[in-house]
């Protein structure tokens, strides 16, 4: 009996120590995201259900602006971010990274303007609210423009004001006619009397969100860079199976009503990818965006930007086909 007992407590021990080793060898990595909504919620969801963990790896997700982001992943002082076209454009422009995964197929923004506004077109030469200059918020907004004959150059005054939250404030206060913003902040906007007069994934598609790192974190670290697209892909299945427990991390997360955050998920769902596979038509779409605003011609091929060799790894080890 007492044999029994020592070999159960040693066992016990043993067991112990081993997850205490993989605890301790799992590798920290820092995660860049703009807003706690449902566009960034993959990285939530892969930490507080273990997909990361899953894969050894260690998450810490950092809130923090676009231009500091980019900069944090050149210098190595953060290691992936879910913003893609900040990152194809930063490529464009010879920084040193490169989107490895596509997790959103298209753009959860919309559109929304003063309730006497009725269309698009009424907009012409009306202020549009944005996150900040050359994020996606500024592309969705001038190809919403473009979509409806409106010319973004010409029509249009774009005003850099922040999160969502400053950008609902400011339409509030009647600072501008119109904000690009992502849900929740949709549906809060529609609550305030305000009007959605266009949403992104209607009228075009793009890869939007997914996952970026350095040129260096791709050739030193392959292996990492695999266990953290595995890790995201099996966020985005889970978020497109789970609804009412996605629901409920969203409204948490956004610390937004669940009835919000359920308006939230309806609206946008649809553009979580289920493979974390880059559409290379939509990739030469933001490649060509990317250009035109840094002003140059010369070409830019698709692995100036990207390098899908380790999501075909991750899908590959994930029973995925690729597409």
């Amino acid at each position: 009996m007492r044999q029994k007992i020592f070999c159960l407590a040693l066992s016990t021990i043993l067991l112990a120590l081993s997850f205490a080793a993989m605890v301790q060898a799992a590798d920290k990595i820092r995660i860049g995201v703009t807003n706690p909504n449902l566009s960034f919620l993959s990285s939530r969801i892969a930490v507080k259900k273990g997909f990361f963990k899953e894969e050894g790896i260690e998450a810490e997700v950092i809130r923090m602006r676009v231009p500091v982001m980019l900069t944090a992943i050149s210098t190595g002082d953060i290691d992936y971010t879910m913003v893609f076209g900040s990152v194809v454009r930063a490529a464009v422009r010879g920084l040193p990274v490169r989107v490895v995964a596509s997790l959103l197929d298209g753009s959860t923004h919309a559109l929304v303007s003063q309730p006497e506004f009725k269309s698009v077109k009424e907009l012409k030469g009306k202020s549009l609210g944005i996150e900040s200059y050359s994020t996606t918020t500024e592309v969705v907004g001038r190809m919403i423009f473009k979509h409806f004959g409106l010319d973004p150059e010409k029509d249009a005054k774009f005003l850099a004001l922040g999160p969502d939250q400053a950008r609902l404030a400011a339409l509030k206060e009647k600072l501008v006619q119109a904000v690009v913003v992502a849900p929740p902040a949709d549906v809060e906007a529609q609550k305030m009397g305000f009007n959605i007069l266009s949403r992104a994934y209607e009228v075009f598609t793009f890869p939007f969100i997914g996952v970026g790192t350095s040129v260096k974190k791709i050739q030193e670290r392959p292996d990492e860079v695999k266990r953290v697209i595995k890790g995201f892909i099996k966020a985005n299945r889970f978020i497109r199976q789970n609804r009412d427990e996605t629901i409920q991390f969203l409204a948490e997360w956004s610390q937004v009503e669940p009835r919000s955050a359920a308006s939230a998920y309806d609206s946008g769902i649809k553009v979580f990818s289920l493979d974390g596979a880059i559409p290379a038509d939509g990739l030469r779409l933001v490649i060509e965006q990317a250009k035109k605003e840094a002003g140059t011609t010369r070409e830019v091929s698709l692995t100036d930007v990207s390098d899908v060799a380790i999501l075909r790894d991750a899908q590959r080890e994930l029973g995925i086909k690729a597409r």
